[in-house]
């Protein structure tokens, strides 16, 4: 990425027109120096947001002092570091600038992307979807302590007085340990405690004496693959990948607070039974890569909860271990359990609490287990045990389920409310039961009652009554699935939405306690992301439009008596000027389904009227994503400007199966996936055209990554009268051959659906592949642990065999993310080649 930092040398004018560019064959050079330097002008109009906010607030002598911890890319560097800015203390009449600190002057010069990750923190980049370097994720305490991984390595450090501005030294956390220190957490109640993962296993760290010590031993240490088959504190591959957690520990909120006792609960994965899958890799000694990977129908990792206890001697030096299990296994406790995909405590450690998902996602529930159940283990095997006893444990609750038809959507929203009654729970909650994602209070009992006693479940696992399951938000839109924020005091919880449009997303509040209309509180015209303080008095905003780069905004919420407004209280980032920059137009239209869709189309730069130029759809077409939005595209799509700066025409379309836009609008494709979704991109392309007159029906490429990639071969196949060539980028081609937890939510196990994973699979069309040559491009990274390699090789076999002609480029590093900066670059010269030779 070393070209973010250069000067721009060149002028979107100088690129013009692109009328006169396109179809000249121009060579490999000229296109690679178009890559350039378009990436350079996207570069200096994206700036280099902001991201991972914290507030912290401190009393000094002269009254409160909060600061805002972030990661950001300073001036003239290209790695990620912990910057600050100091909130002011009240709203001035003119709306500041606020001024960026570097936390860790001294120590950011040090980082480099050049440095060799661990094969853990690569990986854990793939699932995070991670593209930049250095400081990635850090922790602080309320105290200011601060713990980040960065070179390999722990770095700690500490903000003490907030009323100053003296730069910070970390200190590298020394280890006798090898490998990677993974996913490290400050104890709530003890900030000298960090927890973290080493070699599949817990480990903790005392900070004050330099004592490490082993938590777990559920790992053998043996590096083989298939002898060494347990992890503690590591979520399996499926639940990473489909269900976005990537944590499996969690700290007790009150450990440390009265007594020296800690209290970690944290979860054993198996994966003895789950198939090895080998893949070639250059990057490996042997030459080969071994992952765990249940495809569709196969067996899945299994899960169980443990918790861990030690105490802190008064010579401050960790002692008395001891591992804890639960009376009887998860899978005795919870027999349609398939996958854990949520845990952690309640806010008064009383309960732990998990979300278990049926295999088929179609039930999920929330379950409360008293600490009481966890069991003293003398054997630390990390299996979980099957005990016969009599002993009397106080009762497990399913205190909510949420089950549909099509399928549960997993999400992050749980927060547990203060109850009034000892024999209650209440708290906020996530369902899609009106088909659209909406915010419920619910109060469920935990009274014992033996009509509470489902056949499936043992006797002492409940299934309680849901007292009162009242709406906080209701319409046909959606709330985000990703974070709330409450303020217990004023009974008030704030959320991100689509109330406005689905296109925007939106901070709103309203009442838990008293139904009524939910309040916007930032601007239309942008799409916004949000962080609040713990006082739920400050927010930031990071937003931006399809036309204007990302700015950043600090607001204090104020409350008066019947209302709730916001006041800028400063400036962290202004949107960078655009000029000649031309901005994607926003696009809508009803379709023959009756429903509304939304499409966006790039210009090509130097239009001009009645001018047919070629045109590019890049299509992803799947569920839980949303290509069209009015935010910034910026940098995640800047092959799309590369392609428009060329004299391409660029359309994206959201077809039925894509999100945010209720269950109806996105279980379109169940148990069907690639038999429906060209007939809403053709469609939209169709319309569109009857609308514009720069679209070259004769001259169609369509384009895409990952499920784009298996769209872009369905586009070829099944419409070749309408897409002249097709670029699929990481294809998926058979799934069956694909993870158990995406593919059986959308098409059910291969045994239940056989002829829609038949229709689904992309060598049902081999003859219809066209007979020309230069139509079809595959491109695949060789060590792609996501969409297996597995899946062009069969395709391309496939090709041969029917004699088809196709050109197929292989990125032997990559994996399912073309990270490497150079990869990158040829990878869109390659497209622009391809394109122009063929387009």
């Amino acid at each position: 990425m070393a070209s973010e930092n250069m000067e721009l040398t060149v002028e979107v004018s100088d690129i013009l027109p692109a009328s006169q560019k396109v179809g000249q064959n121009k060579s490999w050079t000229v296109l690679r120096d178009i890559v350039k330097d378009t990436r350079k002008i996207v570069s200096s109009l994206s700036s280099r947001v902001p991201t991972n906010f914290h507030f912290r607030s401190q009393e000094t002598p002269n009254g409160p002092v909060t600061r805002l911890y972030f990661l950001g890319i300073p001036p003239k560097q290209r790695e990620s570091t912990l910057m600050y800015v100091n909130v002011p203390t009240s709203p001035m009449v003119i709306t500041p600038l606020l001024q960026w600190c570097c936390l860790l002057d001294s120590f950011s010069s040090t980082l480099s992307s050049n440095v060799q990750l661990s094969r853990e923190e690569l990986l854990l980049r793939e699932r995070k979807r991670l593209g930049v370097f250095g400081i990635t994720s850090y922790e602080i305490s309320d105290d200011g302590r601060i713990v980040f991984p960065a070179c390999n390595s722990l770095f700690t450090c500490t903000d003490m007085e907030l009323n100053k501005d003296d730069p910070i030294f970390p200190s590298s956390i020394e280890s006798s340990l090898t490998g990677a220190r993974m996913d490290p957490k400050i104890c709530p109640g003890n900030s000298d405690l960090v927890c973290f993962v080493n070699c599949n296993d817990l480990w903790v760290l005392n900070t004050s004496t330099g004592q490490e010590v082993r938590l777990t031993h559920t790992n053998k240490g043996l590096g083989s693959l298939r002898e060494d088959s347990l992890s503690a504190g590591v979520p399996s591959f499926v639940v990473q990948e489909e269900f976005d957690r990537y944590t499996g520990y969690w700290w007790d909120p009150c450990c440390g607070t009265s007594i020296n006792k800690y209290r970690i609960l944290y979860e054993v994965v198996d994966e003895t039974n789950v198939d090895i899958l080998q893949i070639y890799s250059p990057l490996e000694e042997k030459g080969v890569d071994e992952y765990r990977y249940p495809r569709s129908g196969k067996t899945n990792a299994k899960s169980c909860l443990r918790v861990v206890e030690f105490t802190l001697l008064e010579n401050n030096t960790i002692s008395n271990i001891v591992t804890k299990c639960l009376y009887d296994s998860m899978e005795s406790l919870f027999p349609t359990m398939e996958y854990l995909v949520r845990a952690g405590w309640t806010p008064d450690a009383k309960y732990v609490h998990c979300q278990v998902l049926n295999r088929k996602q179609t039930c999920i529930s929330l379950v409360l287990i008293p600490v009481e159940c966890f069991i003293e283990d003398d054997i630390d095997d990390g299996k979980e045990m099957n005990t016969t006893s009599t002993h009397n444990y106080p009762s497990i609750y399913i205190v909510h389920e949420d089950t549909s038809e099509i399928w549960v959507n997993v999400h992050d929203i749980l927060y547990f409310l203060p109850s009034t009654a000892e024999d209650e729970i209440c708290f906020i909650w996530l369902s899609e039961k009106t088909g659209f994602k909406h915010l419920y209070k619910v109060t469920s009992s935990l009274k014992t009652s033996s009509s509470q006693l489902q056949p499936h479940l043992q006797e002492d696992v409940l299934k309680c009554d849901s007292k009162k399951i009242e709406p906080i938000t209701t319409g046909d839109w959606e709330v985000s699935h990703k974070e709330i924020w409450v303020d217990e005091d004023r009974k008030l919880v704030y959320f991100i939405g689509l109330k406005d449009t689905p296109l925007e997303t939106h901070l709103y509040v309203s009442s838990y306690d008293k139904y009524g209309e939910c309040i916007r509180l930032t601007e239309l015209g942008y799409s916004h992301s949000i962080a609040f303080n713990k006082e739920r008095t400050l927010f930031v905003s990071v937003y931006s439009s399809s036309s204007v780069t990302p700015m950043s905004t600090l607001y204090q919420v104020i409350h008066s008596e019947n209302s709730i407004r916001t006041q800028a209280f400063g400036v962290l980032m202004p949107s960078s000027p655009c000029t000649d920059y031309n901005a994607p137009v926003i696009f809508n239209y009803k379709s023959k389904s009756g429903m509304t869709m939304y499409g966006m189309y790039y210009r090509p730069y130097g239009y001009q009227p009645g001018v047919k130029y070629p045109t590019v759809l890049f299509v992803y077409g799947g569920p839980h994503v949303q290509l069209v939005t009015n935010s910034f595209k910026g940098l995640k799509f800047l092959r799309l400007h590369t392609l428009a700066s060329q004299g391409y025409a660029v359309v994206m379309i959201d077809g039925r199966g894509s999100c945010c836009r209720g269950l109806k609008f996105e279980s379109h494709i169940k148990n069907r996936l690639g038999t429906t979704e060209i007939e809403d991109q053709v469609e939209g392309l169709q319309n569109l055209m009857s609308k514009v007159d720069f679209i070259d029906e004769s001259r169609i490429a369509i384009h895409g990554w990952s499920y784009g990639g298996y769209l872009s071969l369905m586009g070829l196949a099944q419409r070749p009268d309408i897409f002249k060539v097709a670029i699929a980028g990481a294809p998926v081609v058979d799934w069956a051959l694909y993870d158990t937890g995406y593919t059986e939510r959308y098409m059910d196990v291969p045994l239940s659906n056989t002829y829609g994973y038949h229709q689904g699979n992309i060598l049902t069309y081999m003859d219809s592949f066209p007979d020309e040559e230069n139509r079809l491009l595959i491109v695949h990274g060789l060590i792609d642990e996501n969409v297996h390699f597995l899946h062009s090789s069969i395709l391309v076999n496939a090709l041969i065999k029917a004699c088809k002609p196709h050109q197929i480029q292989v990125y032997p590093n990559e994996r399912h993310g073309i990270r490497n900066h150079e990869a990158s670059e040829h990878y869109k010269t390659l497209i622009l080649n391809f394109l122009d030779k063929n387009l």
